[in-house]
């Protein structure tokens, strides 16, 4: 029995019983015990050092009052400021995108210059061309040397976005709609061509109610896009990992180097221009021949633009031979409070991941490069394998996802 057939089973069990209830009352039954489900069947991680191929550093560009998106002049240009996203500039890239063209429009000009070739610089490219803008992307570097192409990379919106402090409604605002424009953007690109999923991720643990960790942004993710939507808590004996429990759910995942590598060839094929330049002062961007100038330029802007409130959060992830059979992310906490973590990849299962506020080294920490490793194999080493001939349990598509007319005003279109 799949998920898809228990959750109808459980649905008509529940209809079962609400027209029993409305029956002349009679003596309490007890109620059965819950069978034990069939056991999730996952291709265990192969963690040793022997299988490390390459560790990657990434600066996120973090601002503790959020990212920064508005219009502003430089001469007689638009400039229109779109960075500082944390880590969630590729969970939030389409729709700032979306909302820099909303910016962009009141000009009544068609040609753009876009300073930056990450995901920001990339999915705003994109999303000016769709409005029949003629785009120049301008960077310093491209794919796969981003510090986009160093991410997690997955639909994760909050991500070192904000001090809960320093939100404001206006702010709020702007960021439900570039989160939802992004969600529904994503989910259309789901397939080979452009790199994203969507994975099963587990997260082991002895208590099946954990209290979230961190904190103050639960409440930012309009209600339908929030995680858990499909949270299943598995019990002993069901799933394969050393804890009493694995709670399971469904999350979109990115490979940034297809991902990117696809955003690039689709910029071109519509006419843009990429070219390789890096800017030292605000005079020389008011020199380029475009009448519009997006910025999308992250930590560039601390000395292009003098945002001294852009700060690095270093992030670190060290990258295992791939393992085409295990297709579901995991992770754990340690009894020291320590992480376990993995992320499959069709270049490499990712162990681990790290945050070093103010840290603008691009050297791995190779104490944390050794604490995320270590970890990985105390914890996925204490795996249960699988039974010799058993079907192996793949990742779905979740059972719940927003409406359409969640993302669309649908009495405008009509």
């Amino acid at each position: 029995m799949d998920r898809r057939t228990m959750v109808k089973s459980g649905a008509a069990a529940l209809v079962v019983m609400g027209i029993g209830g409305c029956r002349a009352a009679g003596p309490p039954r007890v109620a059965a015990a819950r069978p034990p489900r069939p056991r999730v069947n996952l291709a265990p991680v192969r963690v040793s050092w022997d299988r490390v191929i390459r560790t990657t550093v990434g600066l996120r560009p973090h601002r503790d009052g959020g990212f920064v998106l508005r219009a502003d002049k430089l001469d007689e240009k638009v400039l229109i400021h779109n960075y500082g996203h944390g880590g969630a500039g590729m969970s939030l890239a389409w729709g700032c995108g979306t909302l820099v063209g909303d910016l962009a429009d009141p000009a009544g000009v068609r040609r753009a210059a876009v300073i930056g070739c990450g995901s920001p610089g990339l999915s705003t490219a994109r999303q000016l061309q769709r409005r029949g803008y003629d785009v120049t992307i301008y960077a310093a570097t491209v794919p796969p040397d981003t510090t986009s192409n160093m991410s997690w990379a997955g639909y994760t919106p909050t991500s070192g976005l904000i001090e809960p402090e320093r939100r404001t409604p206006a702010w709020d605002a702007q960021f439900r709609t570039a989160a939802e424009v992004s969600y529904r953007q994503l989910q259309l690109m789901v397939g080979p061509r452009y790199g994203v999923y969507w994975i099963d991720s587990y997260n082991a643990t002895d208590d099946p109610n954990p209290r979230p960790r961190g904190g103050g942004d639960g409440d930012l993710l309009p209600e339908p896009l929030r995680t858990g939507r499909d949270r299943e808590v598995l019990g002993p004996g069901e799933h394969p990992f050393p804890t009493q429990y694995a709670i399971r759910q469904s999350n979109l995942a990115i490979e940034p180097s297809i991902y990117l590598d696809a955003l690039v060839r689709d910029f071109l094929a519509f006419g843009g221009r990429l070219v390789i330049r890096r800017f030292e002062s605000r005079r020389e961007l008011a020199a380029l021949p475009e009448p519009v100038i997006v910025n999308c330029t992250g930590l560039g802007s601390f000395s292009l633009f003098d945002d001294k409130e852009l700060v690095p959060v270093k992030g670190q992830l060290t990258v295992l031979v791939p393992q085409p059979e295990v297709d579901y992310r995991a992770s754990a906490r340690l009894p020291d409070d320590s992480n376990a973590s993995i992320n499959p990849r069709s270049d490499g299962i990712v162990v681990g991941n790290s945050q070093e506020r103010g840290v603008w080294s691009m050297e791995p920490n190779e104490e944390i490069r050794k604490r995320n490793v270590d970890n990985a194999i105390a914890f996925f080493s204490r795996m249960a394998p699988p039974a010799p001939g058993t079907r192996l349990t793949r990742s779905e598509a979740p059972r719940v996802t927003p409406a359409v007319e969640r993302f669309f005003d649908w009495r405008d279109a009509h």
